[in-house]
C-alpha cells in the first residue's frame, strides 16, 4: 500500500520543543514515512555509524552499520534515537507520531517510548541506504554560505 503525502512528508521540529542536541550520539534524526529513522553513533568506534528506525504502530525496527552490518546492540541504539527525536521534537510529539501504546504523559524519555513499542514487535530488517543517503544530502548544508532567514531544509540542526 503507498505512503500517504502526509506519511511521505518529514515532520519539522518546533523551535520550542527542541533542546540541547547531541550530535555526537545522534547526529541526525528525523520523523518521516510513518517512522522516526536517523543515523546514530556507534559509542566505541568514532568511526562507525548505524542507520537505525522504528515504524509507528507496529514497533517494527532495524539498525545497521551504514554498509549494512547487522547492529548487535539495536534496542540501546533505537533508545538513544528516540531520546534524541524527544530532545528535538518533544516526548509528546514522538509519542503521538509513533503510536506509542499507554500514556505519553507518564513517559518520561524518547527510550519510554522504545519500549512500549519494541516489546514483543518484529525486526524489519532494511538497507541502510535510504536513511544515510539523507544524512549526507542534508550534510552538503552545512557548507552553504549562511543566509539572513530562516532555512526549513535546517531545522533539525536547531540546538
Amino acid at each position: 500500500m503507498p505512503l500517504s503525502a502526509a506519511e511521505q512528508t518529514a515532520v519539522v521540529p518546533t523551535p520550542e520543543a527542541s533542546s540541547a542536541r547531541d550530535v555526537d550520539t545522534v547526529p541526525y534524526v528525523e520523523l518521516i514515512n510513518n517512522r522516526v529513522q536517523g543515523v546514530v553513533s556507534s559509542g566505541s568506534d568514532i568511526n562507525r555509524v548505524y542507520c537505525a528506525f522504528l515504524e509507528a504502530g507496529s514497533g517494527a525496527h532495524y539498525s545497521s552499520t551504514n554498509n549494512n552490518r547487522p547492529d548487535a546492540g539495536t534496542p540501546k541504539r533505537i533508545g538513544w534515537l528516540l531520546d534524541e527525536a524527544v530532545r528535538q521534537y518533544g516526548l509528546e510529539r514522538v509519542a503521538r507520531y509513533l503510536q506509542a501504546p499507554g500514556d505519553p504523559g507518564k513517559m518520561r524519555r524518547g527510550s519510554d517510548v522504545a519500549m512500549a513499542l519494541l516489546r514483543g514487535a518484529a525486526r524489519k530488517q532494511e538497507p541502510a541506504g535510504t536513511v544515510f543517503s539523507r544524512f549526507l544530502n542534508y550534510l552538503r548544508f552545512v557548507e552553504l554560505k549562511a543566509e539572513a532567514g530562516p532555512m526549513p531544509e535546517m531545522a533539525w540542526f536547531v540546538g
